[in-house]
């Protein structure tokens, strides 16, 4: 099922091209003079993050590879909705429209994989599986460890982080979409999970103090030509520095936002975390144009879902003790 999926995940997205640069594209302007990067995108891919194995070291595909994989694709979508009830099938999946013939949204490392760890760093995977044992604190976004309270719930079911909007930004199943919003010296990311609204100043470099730590990190903005440039540091030590791997403590994110045609702006990020990661790693996403309007995602802390997981779990250990007596 995971070769099925992943191979979904790139053949997909091949044949749309719709966000595809524009090599002699000039972005308009906003009254500032500033490239206008503003209105919703959609930042879905089903490239897969990583390059899968079974690629081996081919960086695109051909025509033909792209064809064969087309028949898996199908393969994979009917056995995925198949499943039954219990979970997603692919009707809810956001796959999107824009992208490449890549075989990883990961530009470097050249082999499209993560880099090496550093000793001893802290893994999390998480899932919509089994709880994974562990202890607190919780840093994987979809999942947890146990039942006994919030905080052993993952950062996206206590409403805290979205499972995708970072940052970095990057695809997953759904609510892909960003909004961005500009003024002469600030730049506001907004994105669709969790509406979260990220305000980037440009006009000044004073970041904040080492002690001031922050779930999104503390971002910091100024344009490279026509390129947006947002460095974020300062996160606290409660996420992922990227993937499950690692705290964010360390981080230093460094995002590159290029409009390359008048339906696609070009994302690119870097991650640099010393700490975590034994090199660099930069992965580069399509954004798409939207012709619509975001609407708030109300997830929130406390919400009736996390009281059901918690009431749910005290139900069963009840009716586990009454089964023992």
């Amino acid at each position: 099922m995971k070769t099925r999926v992943l191979a979904l995940a790139t053949a997909t997205v091949l044949f749309a091209g719709i966000a595809q640069a524009q090599d002699d594209y000039t972005a308009p302007r906003t009254e500032w003079g500033q490239p206008d990067l503003q209105g919703v995108w959609n930042f879905s891919s089903v490239i897969p993050m990583e390059r899968p194995a079974f690629f081996g070291d081919k960086k695109t595909l051909t025509n033909e590879e792209i064809a064969a994989l087309v028949a898996q694709t199908e393969q994979g979508l009917e056995a995925l909705n198949n499943i039954g009830v219990g979970g997603y099938n692919s009707f809810w999946f956001e796959t999107g429209e824009s992208g490449d013939n890549r075989t990883s949204l990961i530009m470097y490392p050249e082999d499209g994989q993560i880099p090496e760890r550093q000793e001893g760093v802290p893994v999390q995977v998480g899932g919509l599986g089994p709880d994974e044992p562990g202890d607190r604190p919780v840093r994987m976004v979809v999942g947890g460890i146990a039942k006994d309270g919030p905080e052993d719930r993952g950062l996206s079911e206590r409403c805290i982080v979205g499972f995708n909007s970072g940052p970095p930004m990057f695809p997953s199943l759904y609510n892909n979409n960003v909004q961005i919003i500009q003024s002469k010296d600030t730049a506001v990311i907004f994105t669709e999970m969790i509406h979260d609204a990220r305000i980037v100043p440009l006009d000044s470099d004073a970041s904040l103090t080492d002690d001031i730590r922050l779930w999104t990190g503390d971002s910091r903005g100024y344009w490279d030509g026509d390129t947006l440039v947002v460095e974020t540091r300062n996160f606290n030590s409660f996420t992922q520095s990227f993937g499950v791997y690692g705290t964010a403590e360390e981080k230093l994110l460094t995002e590159r936002f290029t409009r390359t045609g008048p339906y696609a702006v070009e994302y690119e990020f870097t991650v640099e975390d010393p700490a975590t990661f034994q090199d660099k790693i930069t992965v580069m996403i399509p954004m798409s144009k939207v012709d619509g309007q975001l609407y708030e995602y109300a997830c929130h802390e406390g919400n009736y879902g996390m009281v059901n997981i918690l009431r749910g779990e005290r139900m069963t250990e009840m009716r586990e003790a009454e089964n023992s007596q």
